[in-house]
């Protein structure tokens, strides 16, 4: 027996479920897959387009073997073709977007061409294809005014856009990422976690030579306002990252130590300056002035 459901429920069970299916496994974070992968959206399309033209061709095949019956044949069909769920509306919107004639009417626009009992409609082209043709029209009539006579803006315009929003996207990652911080972008870290972490890689890896108090011991004392290699954050990062001075300087920490470990521990070592230590060592190297640091205004004495 016939099956009696309508084609477009079909249509619409495969379709939804291949989206449900491209949700599932596609990870897209918070966003939906069609939005966050635009391809997603043209491959949905295409399969709603193999689904009508499968359909459609089922269709065709049913409409064929009708009209190779006998009039006799088609009317014992149609009087035993069961009456299921019926969708006129539906039917009357198919029936004019194909512009084709019902099956029952077929037999007034057959050719007279026969090629081996394959005979030939008389069909019109499908509105649908004509209405899509029209659109194609308007839609290359406004992209020819848009981007050649006004010239709203090209592909290299769009490109170097693009590239912009990039970068910033690109420093405002590494701004905020700490594994990706170096001399160049480090910042001097202030918060109790930062400060906590670096504070226990120091009594793990530095103790041995600067001493639990910053003092001095092996390596120079950290207490004091004088610097070897420099001081202030990004001195005292690369420092740690490059190591000291060649041959009798401390070792270079960056294959050991992350990135933001260093950040961390520098940070915490610079608060040993100005502190007392237990035993300090004897000051090396120079005085370090901040050269970002505001300069006090001087204001004449007038006697």
């Amino acid at each position: 027996m016939k099956n009696t459901r309508p084609w477009w429920l079909y249509i619409l069970i495969v379709f939804f479920l291949v989206f449900g299916l491209m949700e599932y496994f596609i990870d897209s974070g918070e966003k939906p897959a069609v939005i966050e992968y635009p391809i997603t959206q043209f491959f949905l399309f295409v399969i709603l387009l193999l689904l009508i033209a499968v359909t459609l061709i089922l269709q065709s095949v049913e409409n064929i073997t009708f009209l190779s019956m006998s009039k006799e044949a088609r009317e014992r069909y149609l009087a035993a073709k069961p009456k299921g769920l019926e969708w006129k509306w539906g039917k009357r919107v198919y029936q004019k977007m194909l512009g084709s004639k019902p099956v029952e009417e077929e037999v007034e626009i057959i050719l007279d061409h026969n090629y081996d009992g394959i005979r030939e409609l008389d069909n019109k082209l499908p509105p649908w294809w004509v209405y899509m043709f029209y659109a194609t029209i308007v839609f290359g009539i406004i992209y020819l005014v848009r981007f050649h006579i006004v010239g709203d803006y090209n592909q290299d315009m769009e490109y170097e856009q693009e590239v912009a929003a990039a970068q910033l996207e690109i420093e405002e990652y590494k701004r905020t990422a700490k594994d990706l911080v170096d001399v160049n972008t480090v910042a001097l870290l202030t918060d109790a976690s930062d400060l906590s972490a670096g504070k226990a890689i120091y009594e793990v890896n530095c103790v041995a030579c600067h001493m639990a108090d910053g003092g001095g011991g092996i390596g120079p004392n950290l207490t004091d306002n004088n610097w070897i290699l420099g001081g202030g954050i990004k001195n005292v990062f690369n420092t740690i990252s490059e190591g000291g001075r060649d041959g009798k300087g401390m070792v270079a920490w960056k294959q050991i130590l992350k990135p933001a470990e260093m950040a961390q521990v520098a940070s915490y070592l610079l608060t040993f300056e100005g502190t007392t230590a237990a035993n300090p060592k004897a000051a090396e190297g120079d005085i370090w002035i901040n050269p970002d640091a505001p300069k006090e205004e001087t204001v004449p004495v007038q006697n």
